[in-house]
């Protein structure tokens, strides 16, 4: 493979984060990243203000990222763009200006699965990190998306089990706006929940058949429980606020780990690999590391610049397309609700 010199731009907007890398080989060149910070004051994304954002930002990332890679443009086999799942508005600044470069360059285009690039995020050549071999379960959780997958080879994937209504990283922003933390607030709660009792307060696990996961109602059981202690002692959040946060995150890692280790005692697959912004959490990559003793896992966890939406994530499944001649057409267009 590394004969072959073959070099891969990245690029990412699927969200609210403007991102672009160069892949050579596989190895990682460049990884850059503009965030968003607009939308912090509104609590959440705003997608008009969040492809405004990509529009301004995507010249000078594809820039930065072609000049750490000490690379021209001239160089580039092809340009690799998040197609979906995600915001319309982002996603098309990104299409279109993916499908310009390439057109203008004259290489191939290669369109990319948003939530396969989570899961083949971990293909990227890293010094001392061994990659989880075929097949093995990959789950996925970030802020839109929660998923068990089991991954049979690079692009054939089955989702086995999925949230059926809010993701997981909904679960930890919403339980932080209870909270009256500031977004997002699932690094916060996880800061937090370091310093408290994680059996301090008893939520109760939804109760959902298969591998399939619910939040909605633990969110709502977290806010009638806050509402009614308020109530009673106005100063109850305020007093109590790192072992609160610590009782949802022990509750909400349960949920994922029992539903893990349901899918491992179905398929007989023990190479576990997670992915998505909320595998940045300590508390989830601790019960994990945790489940390889107890359960006799070999886990996968990416580095913290992998977990969120990146473009390294897409430039490798670029690569790993361009090995098997698998490109786009100029008329291919974004898609907002992609599947797997």
């Amino acid at each position: 493979m590394a004969e072959q010199n073959i070099y891969i731009l990245g690029i990412e907007s699927s969200c609210d984060d403007t991102a672009a890398a160069v892949i050579h080989n596989g190895k990682m060149l460049s990884n850059v990243i503009a965030n968003q910070k607009i939308h912090e004051s509104y609590g959440g994304v705003v997608p008009e203000l969040a492809s405004r954002a990509h529009q301004q930002n995507i010249v000078p990332v594809v820039d930065q990222a072609l000049n750490r890679a000490k690379i021209s443009k001239n160089d580039l086999n092809a340009i690799a763009f998040t197609r979906g799942p995600g915001l319309m508005g982002s996603l098309l600044v990104g299409t279109s200006f993916a499908k310009s470069l390439a057109y203008g360059l004259d290489i191939p285009l290669i369109e990319v699965n948003h939530m396969q690039a989570h899961i083949l995020a971990h293909y990227i050549e890293e010094e001392n990190y061994s990659k989880p071999p075929f097949p093995f379960l990959a789950m996925t959780i970030s802020g839109g998306h929660t998923q068990i997958v089991e991954v049979d080879h690079y692009f054939e994937m089955t989702v086995i089990g999925e949230t059926i209504d809010d993701a997981v990283g909904e679960a930890f922003d919403k339980s932080g706006k209870i909270l009256g933390l500031g977004y997002p607030a699932g690094p916060e709660i996880d800061k937090r929940a370091k310093l408290g009792n994680p059996k301090a307060f008893k939520f109760t696990k939804p109760k959902v058949d298969g591998l399939n996961f619910s939040f909605s109602g633990l969110k709502t059981a977290i806010l009638y429980f806050v509402q009614k202690e308020t109530k009673i002692n106005p100063d109850f959040i305020k007093e109590n606020i790192n072992d609160i946060c610590a009782s949802i995150q022990y509750t909400i890692i349960r949920i994922l780990i029992d539903k893990l280790k349901l899918a491992s005692k179905q398929t007989g697959i023990k190479h576990i690999a997670i992915g998505g912004g909320v595998s940045a959490n300590s508390g989830i990559r601790q019960a994990l590391k945790d489940g390889e003793q107890k359960f006799g896992w070999t886990t996968y966890v990416p580095k913290f610049e992998f977990t969120t939406d990146n473009a390294a994530m897409i430039a490798i499944v670029g690569y790993l397309k361009f090995l098997e001649g698998d490109f786009s057409a100029q008329d291919t267009t974004a898609s907002a609700r992609l599947k797997i």
